[in-house]
């Protein structure tokens, strides 16, 4: 059993909102505004995707160099923990804190609209720079947003990206390398990610319907998280952290969801906890037939059938790299007694159950989490190549 981590401040910008308050509102009320039809961002059709909508805040001169949308949205995310950040950094010094944050889109975005301008005027634009679409361009951004000089790096392993950040900053603290961590990650609307998952036939005709016998594939989304990690005891603590690599196929996962249970057995042995301490679940859920088939697998194998679960991508669609961070926030405010406080985020879905799978447990509106004085919940993030992560949180 590993020591919990305290998460003692948390910023979040998803299609939900751009606040903690109104995000916590709209999961717990199951709230789908932010999904939209766009005309204009896949080949010839219109898909559903999950847009922030909300104004993002404009860069300071001096990080002019690093502008793009996944920037500004991670800034948006960071600028609700600069307070704690900056009193830690007090503490402990700029140089222990580190940043350690997961993308795989960077400024992609960006670079299509220059790409475009190639192609019209076979000059780039004067503004365009290459490094704005470096993945690794996201935590150097942060680290000289928030002024901090301790480690900075990017983890990419695609949709577990994020969670794996939380795995990666522990260590750097359990060595000693810093005394503090910013974790978490974003992700960004861009249609090189519409059209290639669109061109897996993973992306769905309407809305995603996770773990229905209809479901049909993703809405891509987009969202920032933000966390602050460190060793003190705070309402909301990373308890455990489970990793897998069952690289059974580069996109489809395990049929059977060995990696899948693996990556939550591990996470609930590094917590110390058994199933019966398990309150609530956030499912990967990604609502492609391959993926809901093997998780289901996996959670009724290890926990049976009566655990409350949901996949909160009905309501965001799934944001990649930022997935995990975007859906540890939400396990946050479900835990936070200043928030949901163990109001669960109901599984948005057309009722009709795939006879196929496992029965699960899935959230209905104003269900409440009922569990042990931990009141411990796993968040699910499984990315291509089968590099599985689950984070474990509770209460102190």
């Amino acid at each position: 059993m590993t020591m919990a981590f305290g998460i003692s401040a948390m910023g979040i910008v998803c299609p939900i909102g751009s606040d903690k308050a109104r995000v916590a509102h709209g999961l717990a009320s199951g709230s789908r505004a932010g999904l939209v039809a766009r005309s204009d961002i896949a080949i010839d059709k219109t898909v559903y995707v999950g847009a922030v909508n909300e104004k993002l805040p404009d860069l300071p001169e001096s990080l002019l160099p690093y502008d793009c949308r996944n920037n500004r949205m991670m800034l948006a995310a960071l600028n609700q923990i600069r307070a704690e950040v900056d009193a830690m950094a007090q503490r402990f010094g700029r140089d222990r804190i580190a940043v350690v944050l997961g993308t795989s889109t960077g400024g992609i975005a960006e670079a299509e609209t220059a790409y475009a301008t190639v192609w019209q005027t076979h000059r780039w634009p004067n503004d365009f720079t290459y490094s704005r679409q470096e993945l690794g361009t996201l935590a150097e951004f942060s680290a000289r947003a928030l002024g901090l000089t301790g480690p900075a790096y990017v983890i990419a392993t695609a949709c577990s990206s994020s969670g794996k950040a939380f795995a990666s900053a522990r260590r750097l603290i359990q060595a000693g390398l810093c005394d503090a961590a910013v974790v978490g990650g974003a992700d960004t609307l861009c249609r090189m990610t519409v059209t290639g998952f669109g061109s897996l036939e993973a992306v769905s005709s309407s809305l995603c319907n996770p773990f229905s016998r209809n479901r049909d594939g993703i809405n891509i989304g987009e969202a920032a998280a933000a966390f602050l990690l460190t060793k003190d005891p705070a309402p909301v603590m990373l308890l455990g952290i489970g990793e897998s690599s069952d690289a059974h196929h580069v996109s489809a996962p395990d049929p059977e969801g060995r990696g899948a249970y693996e990556a939550m057995r591990l996470a609930m042995v590094d917590a110390g906890l058994s199933p019966a301490d398990i309150a609530y679940v956030n499912l990967h859920g990604t609502a492609t037939p391959l993926n809901d088939a093997m998780e289901s697998r996996a959670v009724h194998a290890l926990l049976g059938s009566s655990v409350p679960c949901s996949s909160t991508k009905s309501m965001t669609g799934h944001t990649l790299g930022a997935a995990s961070a975007c859906e540890a926030a939400f396990l946050w405010l479900t835990l936070h007694p200043a928030y949901n406080d163990g109001l669960l985020p109901p599984h948005l879905w057309d009722g009709i159950a795939d006879p196929a799978l496992p029965t699960l447990t899935l959230a209905s509106t104003g269900m409440r989490a009922i569990g042990t004085d931990r009141m411990a919940m796993l968040s699910n993030s499984f990315a291509f190549g089968g590099s599985n992560v689950t984070l474990a949180f509770g209460r102190n």
